[in-house]
């Protein structure tokens, strides 16, 4: 008979200990322990994930299978999942409370149920009443008889009403809230989500039962639980953005069925998500004419290029420490960027309160924006617009130096499509790719030279 023990586990990383720990060995985390049984297991056999028998073949006697998918006709959404939501399949779906989760995948159940009429979808949520799930519905235009909202917890049960309805989608909202009979522990632990991820897992894979899970995250932004969650399903995916924004980005971090690069941009409307079809004219506001302080660089999220509006304000320093303050980039980097120009340009911007923004909520974490975010300063400084068919691209050391960022041809082959005269980068990425665009290609070895090539007469 399998014997019963308790053990202590790190909601964290997983860490097992016979005793109660205030901090995590493994994670170095406080206060992440929870009481927890488990059965020891027994001596017999284990079965097979599918449920069958099997046995090791060569690379020859392997048959190849067509995946099949389901276009669920947002655009967006489909690029993400590598073309459509693959046929048992198991994503998972992380974002910050209220960030609009339930309201994708209510969007998407509907465009299924519309596609693919005689399919059936089971909702099931933890979190919500039966009420609630059916006026979000009704407001996001989906009512079709085939939709089945269940509002329950236990995984037992919703296996039941699976085996039912033979739905050919299921949702759970959220797998925290979920929790199986056969675990003596608190939903949202450990051992039960790995539980119930397991078994859906099983069933999933054996019935072709395809799956989307929500997932809840902590305050760094990370999904909730240890990564085994993440390790487990196929695809994960988190649903970013402002909550007092308008636009949603959905980025891919894992997909077994497509790119992991990928990324999908909304908008928030009353009536739902409405699919960006062109992010780079979303991300670029319109500009007071001779306005200065603005400058536009060019950021790839996934494989696509977007174009993105660099706002800086230099104002005297009214005190004795200089202020500063940034939205959408790194303090660090900015304070970095203004040593560079305090050395190298011979300008006294440390002395002065700064403020750096980027327009339209996006969050910049790459290198590229370096020029960018220097001509924009320099604009402000100077009280001097910098030309709008103009982009800067290019990392700047903390030698001065200006270095080539990757992927220039694509974002270059954009840029000319948008009618760009302009772009200043490193002169060896000139160099290489002079003449093969309808662009000005203006190489600079220095940071130093922006000043004479933008603010020669000030």
């Amino acid at each position: 008979m399998a014997k019963i023990k308790s053990v202590f586990t790190c909601q964290e990383c997983g860490y097992q200990s016979a005793k109660w720990l205030g901090k995590c060995p493994d994670c170095n985390q406080w206060n992440s322990f929870s009481e927890e049984e488990t059965i020891k297991p027994s001596k017999a056999a284990p079965k097979s994930i599918l449920g069958r028998e099997s046995k090791p073949k060569t690379i020859g006697e392997i048959e190849h299978e067509n995946v099949e998918r389901y276009q669920t006709k947002i655009g967006e959404f489909d690029r993400v999942m590598g073309g459509g939501v693959t046929l048992g399949s198991l994503t998972l779906i992380g974002g910050e409370p209220g960030i609009g989760k339930s309201t994708l995948l209510m969007e998407v159940c509907g465009k299924l149920l519309t596609a693919y009429g005689n399919e059936r979808i089971l909702y099931v949520s933890g979190e919500e009443s039966e009420s609630q799930i059916a006026q979000r519905s009704k407001r996001l235009g989906v009512n079709n008889n085939n939709f089945y909202i269940y509002n329950e917890t236990n995984w037992q049960k919703i296996l039941e009403q699976v085996k039912h309805l033979k739905p050919k989608f299921l949702v759970i909202d959220s797998i925290q809230t979920t929790h199986s009979s056969h675990v003596d522990s608190a939903a949202g632990t450990l051992t039960q989500i790995r539980e119930v991820t397991y078994e859906m897992m099983n069933y999933a894979k054996s019935y072709d039962l395809t799956c989307f899970i929500i997932g809840h995250v902590t305050k760094d932004g990370q999904i909730a639980g240890p990564k085994i969650l993440e390790h487990m399903v196929d695809t994960v995916i988190y649903f970013e953005g402002d909550q007092l924004g308008q636009y949603r980005m959905l980025r891919v971090m894992k997909n077994r069925f497509g790119n992991t690069n990928e990324v999908g941009i909304f908008e928030m409307q009353e009536k739902g998500l409405l699919e960006i079809k062109n992010p780079s004219q979303y991300f670029l506001e319109q500009s007071l004419p001779g306005s200065f302080g603005r400058s536009l660089t060019c950021i790839l999220e996934g494989s696509r290029s977007l174009f993105v509006e660099i706002q800086a304000l230099v104002v005297e320093n009214k005190f004795a420490v200089g202020r500063r303050t940034t939205q959408g980039l790194d303090s660090n980097r900015v304070a970095l960027l203004v040593a560079v120009i305090d050395k190298y340009l011979g300008i006294p911007l440390s002395y002065n309160d700064i403020y750096v923004n980027v327009v339209g909520g996006m969050k910049l974490t790459t290198r590229e924006n370096d020029l960018s975010v220097i001509a924009s300063l320099l604009s402000s400084y100077y009280a001097t617009p910098v030309p709008n068919d103009t982009l800067f691209l290019g990392e700047v050391g903390l030698t001065g130096e200006v270095r080539s960022v990757p992927m220039m041809e694509m974002r270059l082959k954009e840029i000319a499509q948008m009618n760009y005269k302009r772009v200043i980068t490193s002169k060896r990425a000139a160099e290489d790719l002079k003449g093969k665009y309808k662009l000005e290609l203006l190489g600079i070895t220095k940071a130093s030279e922006l000043k004479d090539l933008l603010f020669k007469n000030t």
